[in-house]
């Protein structure tokens, strides 16, 4: 809303701020108590790993070596997907509830946690428990933070107002989720061929074909049940909110054997930059073709009705 000078209405703007604040609170506190409860309350060398036994291929698993300390800024993610659960479901019920109830735009909602967050976790994490951590590694786990805070919050004005569309794009992450997931092995190939473990092989093969044929299924669905063209962005976004916020969660929760430890960054990322970057290139260039493809659809289902 703006005032007739073209200026946007003040009390409208304060009134704005006003209902991120009330959603912002809960949400950083929840994030800023499982921070404290990882790195201050629990026992480091079961939530972190330390010096726990990988094998050959991770012989250092000391508190500040490559792998815990992907373990560390792993905890955003974590906290982010739970975040994304809770925020949509509480936006969900709300929205059903509340008459006229509209959440706030999702940056307004980050920029308030942003600001207790980036003094928070660094004074959480440098300052408790045995170790601390340094500088980096604290800037790490607050950088991770952030970025999964914010594709976390994003659904939640979706959740409230097309809680099924948000379902159809969840779905279609889960496809893009087992190519972001799979894509990455590529650089351990060579490794499994070597020991002669082809097994893996055919699985990374096979998870990316399901992934692809599960992207053209959705399509063909939406198609079919008449519903509306996702856009590449929101399809690519789900994608990432799947694969990096919701799979760690699960892995943290339920594929831990109760132990509830987090996850090395070798399980969702690559080693190499350039891998993963092309992977991602790869998941946005199938949301385009995605996108493209639903498109053509409707075009041609329009020009039918017209005959």
């Amino acid at each position: 809303m703006v005032s007739l000078s073209g200026e946007p209405d003040k009390q409208t703007e304060s009134h704005a701020w006003s209902l991120a604040l009330v959603h912002a609170l809960p949400v950083a506190l929840l994030v800023l108590a499982l921070d404290y409860y990882w790195f201050a309350v629990a026992d480091r060398y079961i939530v972190f790993l330390y010096n726990h036994d990988m094998g050959p291929l991770y012989p250092d698993t000391s508190p500040f070596s490559r792998v815990t300390g992907s373990r560390y800024w792993m905890t955003g993610l974590v906290a982010g997907g739970e975040v994304l659960i809770l925020y949509g479901v509480a936006n969900w019920l709300l929205g059903r509830l509340v008459p006229d109830y509209r959440p706030p735009e999702w940056w307004r909602v980050w920029s308030i946690c942003a600001a207790s967050l980036v003094l928070g976790i660094p004074g959480i994490t440098m300052t408790v428990n045995q170790p601390t951590l340094p500088a980096l590694n604290a800037a790490q786990v607050t950088l991770v933070t952030l970025v999964g805070l914010a594709l976390a919050l994003m659904p939640g004005r979706l959740a409230t107002e097309a809680p099924g569309e948000l379902l159809w794009l969840s779905a279609a992450g889960c496809g893009l989720m087992l190519v972001l997931l799979n894509l990455i092995h590529l650089e351990k190939l060579s490794r499994w061929l070597a020991r002669g473990n082809t097994g893996w092989v055919w699985l990374m093969g096979a998870s990316l074909a399901v992934g692809i044929a599960w992207l053209l299924a959705m399509t063909g669905l939406r198609f079919w049940r008449r519903r509306p063209v996702p856009r590449a962005t929101g399809l690519f976004a789900a994608g990432l909110g799947v694969a990096y916020l919701v799979m760690p969660m699960i892995h943290h929760l339920l594929g831990t054997d109760g132990y509830y430890y987090l996850s090395d960054s070798d399980n969702f990322f690559a080693r190499s930059s350039v891998l993963q970057v092309l992977t991602w290139l790869v998941a946005g260039g199938l949301s385009l073709g995605v996108a493209w493809l639903g498109q053509k659809l409707a075009a041609h289902r329009a020009r039918m009705a017209e005959v």
